[in-house]
């Protein structure tokens, strides 16, 4: 309760704080792209249940249909915009609404769609007990999937084969450690890296695949 509280306070703050900003950057999104402003994608939430996410579009309309799931820097798709947005994680910000709708928190382990979430061992399927969240330790661990990803051949595999273990093995842990002052914890390094400050990962030896 304590937690919904908290996501209630900090999304609902942040939605108000940052609306200016927000509008203007749907408005650019609108004029220069002439689609939609959000992108919608389906995304497997608590205990498996689906929602479609907010996030502000940086791809082409259609997007998900000629191209995989996971995306790489200079991946065609992305729009002018889109590479601004993508690179100080401005897309994200929308999220908060979900947070605000209960199917997301501030913290917790990064929504994934479905073809990945049907892949989960018994053991990984403790992800699915809380809310997915808009930043977490695997957040913080890999703050730029896109560069790492950049110039592969198949992303989707190099997604699969360095990033995903990293990645559940962290969203797993933060299921098992998770209490407020993690997340705040979190939640003030989040800031600090998308602002050029790295600093140590609250997580437990974490490793870079």
């Amino acid at each position: 309760m304590l937690k919904r509280i908290f996501d209630l306070i900090v999304a609902s703050g942040s939605l108000l704080f940052l609306s200016p900003f927000l509008i203007i950057v749907s408005c650019i999104i609108k004029l220069t792209d002439r689609g939609p402003v959000f992108y919608r994608g389906v995304r497997a939430g608590r205990y498996d249940h689906a929602f479609k996410i907010f996030k502000f579009r940086s791809m082409v309309v259609n997007a998900d249909k000629i191209g995989g799931s996971s995306t790489a820097d200079g991946d065609p798709r992305i729009t002018a915009i889109g590479i601004f947005l993508r690179k100080y994680k401005l897309d994200e910000l929308p999220q908060f609404i979900n947070v605000l709708f209960g199917d997301m928190s501030i913290v917790g382990p990064r929504p994934e769609v479905q073809y990945y979430v049907d892949l989960y061992t018994e053991e990984e399927k403790v992800i699915l007990g809380v809310r997915p969240g808009i930043t977490d330790f695997a957040s913080l661990w890999n703050a730029d999937e896109g560069a790492i990803l950049a110039g592969a051949d198949d992303p989707d595999k190099v997604y699969m084969e360095e990033i995903r273990p990293e990645k559940l093995r962290l969203q797993m842990e933060y299921v098992h450690q998770r209490s407020l002052w993690i997340d705040i914890k979190i939640i003030v390094q989040t800031i600090s890296t998308i602002l050029g400050f790295p600093q140590q990962n609250t997580a437990s030896n974490p490793k870079r695949t």
